[in-house]
């Protein structure tokens, strides 16, 4: 089972939802097979990482290269994020 929810809103974009109640263990290291622009819905302090690199902040628009590790890494209260397939 999937730590989130997607709604599919076109071809190539996706809305994704975490809980609250998700557990961090959940949100593993991971490789897309394509390049991506996640762009984050509303306020969070949930964190973004790139493999060997220090978490930031996940804010505004993060662009993620195809087959390049990264995680999310749990923050309070939920998160949303629009995700665009290139």
């Amino acid at each position: 089972m999937k730590p989130y929810q997607d709604l599919k809103v076109h071809s190539n974009t996706v809305v994704r939802s975490f809980s609250n109640d998700v557990d961090s263990e959940e949100l593993m290291w991971h490789r897309d097979e394509r390049d991506r622009e996640v762009t984050v819905v509303g306020k969070t302090d949930w964190l973004f990482q790139f493999d060997n690199e220090i978490p930031i902040p996940l804010e505004g628009t993060i662009f993620i290269p195809k087959m390049v590790y990264h995680r999310a890494i749990k923050g309070t209260g939920s998160l949303t994020i629009s995700i665009l397939e290139k």
